[in-house]
């Protein structure tokens, strides 16, 4: 649900102005929208994502969350979940479709100008199919440039250069593909182009 990605980008924010907890409002939500909310901040809490969380009722019908400070939590809200989400994602099609690879997460490497670069996820499907997955939890499109070049560097087609972009709509997704030599995915249609690919 889009009010659950609401709910991560509220924290994460709150994470970024360094303050100790944020409150999520309910009072303007659809029944549905407002128990998922309550559901998924007491996940959060049972997995310790956050350090506490209470259900408020009166004066107003919200929930409180006091965040955690431990830098893994804090990584994890800055993008570190769509990472971990393109890989199982990835891992998963691949083993289902019994394909042969190889896989790495937080791929360093230095081309030979001595540029560095990090590629979130990269898979080697067959040993001979080549599949690079950036994901992006906030803004990409200054980014854009930046990963068109490394594409064309790596030597890898459009299709296998995909850029995750969390929240991202489907119909943006087909626009920016269309206009730049590269894959645009949301967190929910990556498997789906996967499928497209191996």
């Amino acid at each position: 649900l889009p009010v659950l990605k609401e709910v991560v980008e509220r924290i994460r924010w709150s994470q970024q102005k360094e303050y100790a907890g944020t409150t999520i409002a309910l009072e303007k939500k659809s029944p549905e929208e407002a128990r998922a909310i309550s559901e998924f901040c007491q996940q959060l809490y049972d997995f310790s994502f956050v350090a506490k969380c209470f259900h408020n009722k009166k004066p107003e019908n919200s929930v409180r969350l006091i965040l955690q400070t431990a830098p893994a939590i804090r990584n994890f809200f800055n993008g570190e979940w769509l990472e971990w989400h393109a890989l199982m994602s990835a891992l998963r099609h691949a083993k289902e479709h019994k394909r042969r690879f190889s896989c790495a997460r937080g791929l360093k490497l230095t081309l030979a100008n001595g540029d560095n670069h990090e590629l979130d996820v990269f898979m080697l499907i067959d040993g001979t199919t080549p599949v690079c997955i950036e994901c992006k939890s906030g803004e990409f499109r200054q980014n854009i440039d930046r990963y068109l070049a490394l594409r064309k560097r790596l030597g890898i087609e459009g299709r296998q250069f995909v850029m995750c972009i969390a929240g991202l709509s489907d119909e943006n997704a087909k626009a920016f593909t269309a206009m730049y030599d590269l894959t645009f995915t949301n967190e929910r249609t990556l498997a789906e182009h996967l499928t497209r690919l191996f």
